[in-house]
């Protein structure tokens, strides 16, 4: 089965203590051809931009940055494992690492919405 990521919508439902993400935090995602983007805000995000790509077995690869409410521009990398739930809706296990601050590394699971 292929995956399309074009217009889907995803929240977090779970995130590491050293994360910024949280369930008010809701993401956009975008593709054409394999290359994937995304925006995303709430919570501790004023405002965040995505981009990467999809690989062959639907997972995703990209670098994010984004602003918080202190106006500091964090950025970082993640790897992003697809799960089609029993609904056919998409969970997201991702594995992301700092590219800033103390580059601690950290897992969180979004969910289309």
């Amino acid at each position: 089965m292929i995956i399309n990521y074009n217009s889907r919508k995803f929240r977090a439902i779970s995130n590491s203590e050293n994360g910024e993400v949280d369930t008010t935090t809701v993401f956009e995602y975008f593709q054409e051809d394999n290359i994937f983007s995304g925006e995303y805000s709430g919570g501790n995000i004023i405002k965040g931009n995505i981009i990467g790509r999809v690989n062959s077995d639907n997972s995703l690869t990209f670098s994010y940055q984004h602003i918080d409410p202190k106006g500091e521009i964090l950025t970082g990398k993640c790897n992003s494992r697809p799960e089609i739930m029993p609904n056919g809706k998409i969970r997201l296990h991702e594995k992301w690492q700092w590219t800033c601050r103390d580059f601690s590394e950290g897992y969180s699971i979004i969910e289309e919405i």
